[in-house]
Parts: C-alpha cells; structure tokens; sequence
C-alpha cells in the first residue's frame, strides 16, 4: 500500500480549498469593519463629535425626530410636524456643541 497516494492529494486539496474559503470570508469580514470604523470616523469627525456608542445613538434619535417631522409635515400636520423638528434639531444641536 502507498502512504502518498490517491486519499492523500485529496485530503491536501480538499484542505487547501478550505483554508482559501476562510482566508476569503475573514479578509471580506475585515474589510466591511474598516469600511464601518472609516464611515463613523468621518461622520463623527465632520460632525464634530467623539465617536462613542452614545453620542451615535443620539444622532440616530435625532435624525428620527427630524424624519418624524418631515412626514407629519408630508401629512398636513403643522403643529405635530413643527414639534417633531424642533425636537430633533434640539437634540442633534446639544450634541454637535
């Protein structure tokens, strides 16, 4: 019987093709975390804030309260659609000074 033989190569190309699946999924799951840290590096720096779970958090509830606003506005509700943006412009002010 021979050691090296046809189960051998197999096994050694069924194992390469692995390691170059999962070299592939761990450099594109790389990439899309520095595509992420890039985006909210620039966000918070064009913003002017730190980039701390928080204040991201904030400027998302802020940008809902201004979307909020712009619908009522949309659906003819003055009040309620003045309210909402005032809100929103409140909340992503305190955050931006």
């Amino acid at each position: 019987m021979q050691t090296d033989g046809f189960f051998n190569w197999l096994g050694e190309r069924i194992g390469e093709a692995i390691r170059a699946l999962v070299d592939l999924f761990s450099d594109f799951f790389a990439g899309i975390g520095i595509a992420i840290y890039e985006f909210i590096e620039g966000l918070s720096g064009s913003l002017g804030v730190n980039t701390s779970l928080l204040n991201m958090v904030v400027l998302v509830i802020g940008l809902l309260l201004l979307i909020k606003g712009i619908r009522s506005f949309i659906g003819r509700s003055i009040i309620g659609g003045v309210i909402w943006t005032l809100m929103g412009l409140l909340i992503l002010s305190w955050l931006m000074t």
